[in-house]
């Protein structure tokens, strides 16, 4: 109850609630306007937050990561254009819906979901941190060098059909990671003679460059549209009454949600995915799934959402982000020397406190601003996706120049953004690059302090900690080893049929 105490009067200052209030419903235009996405926005403002306290940059960050969501089911809903690209499945029975003039019963259900798996998520998140500060002083450096590489397995591993390019992907930014001057040996790695490269890449500049440099040039690259959202008439409270009528599918995406939430790499689509199968395998009508299904829409809803909260977990007990925003939002607690990990539950106890009664009250602000501003919405959807891209362009070379006032800066950061375009016209994943940064950068720190007090390699695994994380990591690889050999196997049985129908032809 202290702890509460002590957040809830972090929480209550002016500057943290107008970030909250900036966060959360900039964060619902954003996500509702189709071609930006979180990612781009964090990327353009995270510049900005390194000079404000670290529970206001965190906030503002956290309600734009946290609200984005709800706002990406609107044109999933209305037009079919997923808002985020973890909107996608909502758009499979929210869109039904609506070509049934059911749209404001799509849009109420989505709502409520959301706001649902939100809350459950967070409430896990609370009920978990008093289990949290008991187990992060007890990894040491071995324990969290294996769990950023457990993280970097999963994160590879969680790209299937495209696992050697993530992996590839993910060395290239530990790579970049090693750039620069060395701080313990101060010997220069991979400058080539350059000037520029001796204080190494910075991962802002990467960060604007994969995420919102390069989103600007698909769109700019890209034919102009203006999508066209059909206002809403009636209330949208309604979906509250009717989630109860589906409290068990709800329930078990929101749980989905936190467990894949807190597994690095994993994320928003794995659960939904889950969430979705499990909710068309357990209806009673499974046919009606991509024609209009409640449960298919609140599955996806309730698992997104939930997911937030949850990638918290491993971000605030070890400092291990399991995926791109997360990431971000780490920058911002190294550059005001706040470090995530064991010694945070100890130290910044109302700093964590803070962040989880921002959540709770970043869900109550978006399912209010959402009921009274659902039409005014749909009139920013129709803004030109050129316009974006000329903005959004805009607003990250400011964001990058802001950064160091360095003409280079922009210019690796216009770089980065072509190898993101590339990235995304060849349909491969840019998260590795992020995360390998991140990671990797977090991996050879602690092995460097580790080594000294390693007499012979199985050192590393001497502690109960560090044997149970190397178990995992093994256990990782063999099941996916087995999935592969699964998947082969099916493959020879399918050209061997293939091969007997043709010679009995």
């Amino acid at each position: 109850m202290e702890n509460l105490l002590a957040g809830a009067e972090m929480l209550a200052r002016v500057d943290v609630m107008i970030a909250l209030l900036v966060g959360s419903v900039g964060g619902v235009i954003i996500g509702a306007i189709p071609g930006v996405g979180p990612a781009v926005a964090i990327a353009i403002l995270l510049p900005a937050t390194f000079s404000l306290e670290p529970i206001v940059g965190l906030t503002m960050l956290l309600g734009i990561y946290g609200s984005s969501m709800y706002g990406g089911a609107i044109p999933a809903i209305l037009i079919n254009t997923p808002g985020t690209a973890v909107n996608a499945l909502t758009s499979y029975d929210g869109y039904p819906m609506t070509k049934a003039g059911q749209a404001r019963r799509a849009l109420s259900l989505a709502y409520s979901a959301s706001f649902f798996g939100g809350i459950f998520g967070i409430l896990c998140l609370i009920l978990l941190s008093p289990v949290l500060a008991i187990i992060a002083p007890m990894f040491g450096s071995r324990e969290i060098f294996l769990a950023a590489l457990l993280g970097i397995i999963l994160v590879v591993l969680a790209h299937r059909g495209q696992i050697f390019a993530a992996g590839m992907l993910a060395m290239f930014g530990i790579f970049l990671n090693t750039v620069g001057l060395d701080a313990v040996t101060y010997t220069q790695r991979y400058t080539f003679g350059l000037s520029f490269l001796s204080s190494g890449i910075n991962l802002i500049v990467v960060v604007l460059g994969l995420f919102a440099l390069s989103q600007a040039f698909f769109l700019l690259t890209n034919p102009d549209s203006s999508p066209d959202a059909k206002p809403v008439s009636g209330s949208l409270t309604a979906g509250f009454k009717e989630l109860m009528q589906h409290k068990r599918v709800a329930g078990v995406a929101s749980s989905l949600g936190v467990i894949m939430g807190m597994i690095p790499g994993v994320g928003e689509f794995t659960a939904q995915f889950m969430s979705y199968t499990y909710a068309q395998k357990s209806s009673a009508n499974p046919d009606a799934f991509g024609k209009g299904a409640p449960d298919g829409l609140i599955a996806s809803e309730a698992a997104n959402n939930a997911v937030p909260a949850a990638a918290m977990i491993p971000l605030l007990a070890l400092g291990i982000p399991g995926e791109a925003l997360t990431a971000m939002m780490l920058s911002v607690f190294y550059v005001h020397n706040v470090i995530p990990g064991p010694q945070l539950f100890q130290n910044n106890i109302d700093l964590v406190y803070g962040l989880y009664l921002a959540l709770i009250l970043l869900n109550v602000v978006v399912i209010c601003f959402l009921m009274v501003s659902t039409n005014l919405l749909t009139k920013i959807i129709r803004v030109p996706t050129r316009f974006l891209g000329v903005m959004i362009l805009i607003l990250s070379f400011v964001g990058v120049y802001s950064l160091r006032n360095s003409l280079t800066d922009c210019m690796l950061a216009a770089g980065f953004g072509v190898l993101g375009l590339i990235l995304k016209r060849l349909n491969l994943p840019i998260v590795p690059i992020i995360l390998g940064m991140v990671l990797g950068g977090i991996m050879e720190v602690k092995l460097r302090s580790a080594l000294p007090r390693l007499k012979t390699p199985l050192d590393m695994i001497d502690r109960p900690i560090a044997m149970i994380i190397f178990a995992m990591i093994l256990m990782v690889l063999a099941l996916h080893l087995r999935t592969l050999i699964k998947e082969i196997r099916a493959h020879q049985t399918d050209d061997d049929h293939d091969l007997h129908d043709t010679q009995m032809r």
